[in-house]
């Protein structure tokens, strides 16, 4: 009820050159054009013997995607010199803030949510560039918004303040390098300096109980977090422990006798395995099923049930000569 298609990206910038001679532009005569674009752009600019690539690193995810832009244009024009590296990081600020406000406006939009102070837009908007274990934060944000509506929905809760809760939840994550503190107790700090209700507040403030939970809201916002987080190929650290949930449901099915063949499939919700077709007793058929079943339960932890389906495949090959 959820289909999203966004899956974990890496939070590492690395810009390709056309040639390792660009590298020495790049840093120019007694390294004034590498110092003034760090200078500029607040960024480090790590030249090394990677071939035809140059890293930026920057703790500030926005000040990094202005460094991206600003470099890239600089290797495409050709003219680097420190005239040129302040007028292209000018421009690229002035572009990444717009499309921060557009980000967060379209996240509105798409949420169907009214009436939100500009400044919580702006500060929504720079999540598209915060990752969180490769996991994109505004698309984060998006998908805990629908889920959060759909619960409130399933309870007959007002939909509205559950998705508007949901989508500013991670607002805090936007500016936590320079406010310290944890990132729900910042973003509900922000979401109550530009008059969000207390409900929205609260869900935002207790979503990584930092706080109490104090409504029901809190609950829910708390509950789609977890859900949108651990959602397969989500998150670099989620997608492993799901692979090695797999592989476990497959090995614990082979390790029963007449067992030729077993998949997880479904994302781990059913079970599909293939016995030997030397077996010719059905019954034997579907107590496999039920063994394989009991022993799912008894070694493996896993939300909502696993279907287990077995099946006996009958093969006659004749030859006509």
């Amino acid at each position: 009820r959820c289909a999203v298609e966004h899956t974990s990206d890496a939070a590492v910038s690395v810009l390709h050159l056309p040639s390792d001679e660009m590298k020495g532009r790049i840093i120019g005569r007694e390294g004034r054009n590498i110092r003034t674009f760090e200078t500029l752009a607040g960024v480090d600019l790590i030249v090394d013997d990677t071939p035809e690539a140059v890293t930026l690193s920057s703790f500030d995810p926005v000040r990094s995607e202005v460094a991206r832009l600003s470099l890239e244009r600089l290797v495409t024009d050709g003219r680097i010199h420190p005239a040129r590296i302040e007028e292209l990081i000018e421009k690229a600020a002035k572009e990444v803030e717009e499309q921060i406000m557009e980000a967060g406006e379209n996240a509105l939009l798409e949420t169907g949510i009214k009436n939100m102070h500009s400044e919580l837009v702006r500060t929504l908007g720079q999540l598209k560039f915060r990752y969180s274990y490769g996991q994109n934060a505004l698309h984060h944000s998006l998908e805990v918004a629908y889920i959060s509506g759909m619960i409130a929905s399933e309870l007959g809760l007002d939909e509205e303040t559950a998705r508007r809760a949901g989508l500013l939840h991670d607002l805090g994550k936007a500016v936590d390098h320079q406010i310290e503190g944890p990132h729900a107790l910042i973003g509900a700090d922000l979401a109550r300096r530009y008059n969000e209700a207390p409900e929205v507040v609260s869900a935002i403030a207790s979503h990584h109980e930092d706080q109490e939970a104090q409504t029901i809201y809190d609950v829910i916002v708390s509950a789609a977090d977890a859900v949108s987080a651990s959602r397969p190929g989500a998150r670099r650290e989620s997608l492993d422990a799901y692979i090695k949930r797999l592989e476990k449901l497959e090995e614990l099915a082979k390790s029963f006798n007449g067992v030729s063949k077993a998949y997880a499939i479904q994302a781990g919700r059913e079970v599909r395995v293939a016995v030997s077709p030397n077996i010719s007793d059905d019954g034997v058929v579907h107590k496999i099923a039920f063994d394989i079943a009991r022993k799912i339960e008894e070694e493996m932890k896993y939300p909502g049930q696993i279907k287990v389906t077995v099946t006996r495949e009958t093969r006659a090959t004749e030859y006509a000569k």
